[in-house]
């Protein structure tokens, strides 16, 4: 018999939310026991509930695509139910990140600003470019998303540059350059924010030399390919002892 993974998700009634309950809907080895959210979803076949506390429904992993404002609640419903969390929201402050980083001594936290294998690989390959391309190279990183995404930069180009920075170790992030008028310093990794429409989510990494040009970019045509994602990762963190995980502990268990 199939061991199925019973998961709570948080920001049930969001666009996000949807997408995981629909991706878990095709599956055998995952279920939806509950979802938490300021709003009701449409037609849910599970425990829905306005806030952690009026939660009944037991599970294996709560998987987490709501808000910053949501955290506190969540990781003290997690920490005193002994859950793993699957943190997928991005924004938080780094008051926040401290709360996450502690609650992983008590449970296992899975954290990534973006779900997506894709993503991660242009990660990896951004980190080795960056390597091969440590002199000559002015780095600039653009990413567009939606109109109704509310932090900026996203926290999947915060991803690509901080891997940048493990090899470019004095590199500094510049966000607007509007602000002052002197040439661009080797050391600045340029990072660029668009928001509108419904774009999904487009990242590239740009590599400017000399006389060449070197691009790396990943294009998302829906929010399956977070969903899915998430949904793995809930899986791989079923069983997992207290700590903090990410995709690389997940794409080294394949």
């Amino acid at each position: 018999m199939m061991n199925v993974t019973n998961i709570i998700i948080t920001g049930c009634s969001g666009k996000m939310g949807a997408s995981v309950i629909n991706a878990a809907s095709g599956r055998d080895d995952v279920n939806i026991a509950a979802g938490v959210d300021i709003a009701a979803p449409v037609n849910a076949d599970f425990e829905y509930a306005k806030d952690f506390s009026a939660l009944t429904a037991e599970a294996d992993v709560i998987v987490d695509f709501s808000n910053p404002a949501v955290l506190s609640s969540m990781l003290e419903y997690a920490q005193a139910k002994k859950k793993p969390v699957v943190i997928c929201t991005t924004g938080f402050s780094d008051e926040q990140l401290k709360m996450i980083d502690e609650a992983s001594k008590n449970i296992p936290i899975f954290r990534s600003g973006n779900m997506s294998l894709g993503i991660n690989l242009i990660i990896e390959l951004a980190k080795k470019a960056s390597a091969v391309l440590v002199d000559g190279f002015d780095i600039e990183i653009i990413e567009q998303h939606h109109n109704l995404k509310l932090d900026a930069p996203s926290g999947t180009a915060l991803m690509i540059a901080d891997a940048v920075k493990e090899v470019k170790t004095d590199a500094e992030y510049v966000y607007d350059r509007h602000s002052y008028r002197k040439k661009r310093d080797k050391r600045e990794i340029g990072i660029h924010s668009v928001r509108g429409g419904n774009i999904v989510g487009e990242h590239e990494i740009i590599f400017a030399g000399q006389d060449e040009i070197l691009k790396i970019s990943h294009s998302a045509r829906s929010k399956t390919v977070f969903a899915v994602g998430a949904l793995n990762a809930a899986v791989f963190l079923k069983d997992k002892q207290p700590g903090m995980y990410n995709m690389s502990d997940l794409l080294s268990s394949k």
